[in-house]
């Protein structure tokens, strides 16, 4: 069922700016545009994308000097 993307967001605790911003990049697979107003299916999980792996801890300091 598709629901609007301002629904989905307070459903799952967001903010409605980020969920459009994630949406226009191509964050979500069901998300659509139809007219001004987007919309996305009620179902689709939020999926958080940020590296938690630590892999650029102290990137910084691995580069060379020369």
């Amino acid at each position: 069922m598709l629901i609007s993307l301002v629904e989905y967001a307070k459903q799952h605790g967001r903010s409605p700016q980020t969920a459009r911003q994630v949406a226009a990049t191509g964050g979500f697979k069901t998300a659509q545009k139809i007219g001004r107003n987007w919309v996305i299916d009620s179902e689709e999980p939020w999926i958080d994308r940020r590296i938690k792996s630590g892999k650029y801890v102290d990137w910084r300091k691995t580069k060379t000097k020369e």
